[in-house]
């Protein structure tokens, strides 16, 4: 009985045993095929793209910087509205009727305000509006149409003006950063910036003359924006926007703006005087369309001027004789021994001396040349 009950217990433990090694074997082999699960899943999460980590928040260098500029120099730039007073068929009223905007800065202490020729030219009235909004009528001070610049005047506190720094032309280069701050289609404050595209461009002004030595910039100068500073990376002016070129009315990346060096000695006249107190010959010259048919190189003189600098010097000028024959005047080939080809030549070298200065005229007549001297005169 004893040995049947030995067996019996011990069958129960081995198929126990066995039980238990089945039950073991399921469960490592489960585990050893988690990492083959595994082994397939982690190769596409490593696969896919990592996302770049972004800059830290805040402004660059060169963003504070041109803040920083626009801050300083707005304060000093204006807008300026102008109007014409036109009566009433019917009433007999004055209205005032709006003609057309532009920007200026301030030049002084004493309220002189600059900006374009065109923009006040045929204006009755012109407003100027502060950076802080506050508004003032202003008075023409003196104007030269052949430099497209004026002077205007308003009568403001002393505490409300900030002139605006000035700084020189004559040393700028090509690819140096500009800013322009303007109103461009009344956007009142508006910044542009670029760089210096060109420099010793020659445009017309608003009275037909050449301005010589003009900044070409590609920073956007829009209708609006003539008067307004040009400024360079420290905030001082360089120029005073004019002009742009485009086909279309609005910026096409071409702009122009007068140089400083020409503003600095061009305002102190209209100021004073109100008028530029440039030299002048007394003559009237013939135009490029008749020296180009004659084959001629230099001014030709047409007509002397009453009581002029040329008719005291003995300039003779062109005429008819008693046959009807065209009788030649002088030819004006150089000044102080600088060639003279056109009459903007002759206006541009005069720009380099002034009032009662005497120059030594070089002049062809009948063939034969001769210096002539001359005492400027002013400009009438």
């Amino acid at each position: 009985m004893n040995s049947i009950v030995r067996v019996v217990v011990t069958g129960l433990l081995a198929l126990g045993a066995f039980l238990a090694g089945v039950s073991w074997k399921s469960k490592e082999g489960i585990v050893e095929q988690q990492p083959a699960i595994n082994q397939q899943i982690m190769p596409a999460e490593e696969e896919a793209p990592k996302r770049a980590a972004l800059p830290p928040r805040g402004l660059t260098d060169a963003e504070k910087s041109t803040i920083d500029l626009f801050e300083r120099a707005t304060p000093s730039v204006v807008y300026i509205t102008t109007t014409n007073i036109k009566r009433s068929y019917y009433s007999r009223n004055e209205m005032e009727i709006p003609r057309g905007s532009g920007s200026g800065f301030i030049w002084d202490y004493n309220g002189h305000i600059i900006t374009n020729y065109h923009v006040i030219e045929g204006a009755d009235r012109a407003t100027v509006t502060l950076a802080d909004q506050t508004t003032y009528t202003a008075k023409l001070v003196g104007a030269a149409p052949t430099k497209d610049l004026a002077v205007l005047k308003i009568e403001a506190p002393e505490g409300k003006l900030n002139p605006i720094p000035t700084g020189k032309s004559y040393n700028l280069q090509v690819g140096q950063f500009v800013f322009a701050i303007g109103n461009p289609f009344g956007l009142d404050q508006t910044l542009t910036t670029g760089i210096i595209s060109a420099l010793g461009r020659e445009i017309n002004s608003a009275g037909g003359a050449p301005i010589k030595g003009a900044i070409q910039t590609d920073a956007a100068i829009n209708p609006g924006n003539s008067g307004g500073p040009l400024l360079d990376s420290s905030g001082r002016l360089i120029g005073v926007n004019t002009a742009i070129y485009s086909p279309s009315g609005a910026s096409a990346g071409i702009g122009f703006s007068i140089p400083v060096d020409v503003v600095k000695w061009v305002i102190p006249d209209l100021i004073r005087y109100g008028k530029l107190q440039r030299p002048s010959l007394g003559v009237e010259s013939a135009s490029a369309r008749i020296t180009n048919q004659l084959g001629i190189d230099g001014v030709l003189v047409i007509n002397v001027i009453e009581d002029s600098a040329a008719e005291r010097a003995g300039i003779q000028p062109t005429y008819r004789d008693s046959q009807g024959r065209l009788r030649l005047g002088d030819i004006i080939k150089a000044v102080n021994d600088e060639k003279i080809s056109n009459h903007n030549d002759l206006l541009l070298i005069l720009e380099d001396y002034k009032v009662n200065q005497k120059i030594i005229m070089t002049v062809e007549r009948e063939g034969e040349l001769y210096e002539v001297p001359v005492i400027l005169d002013s400009a009438k």
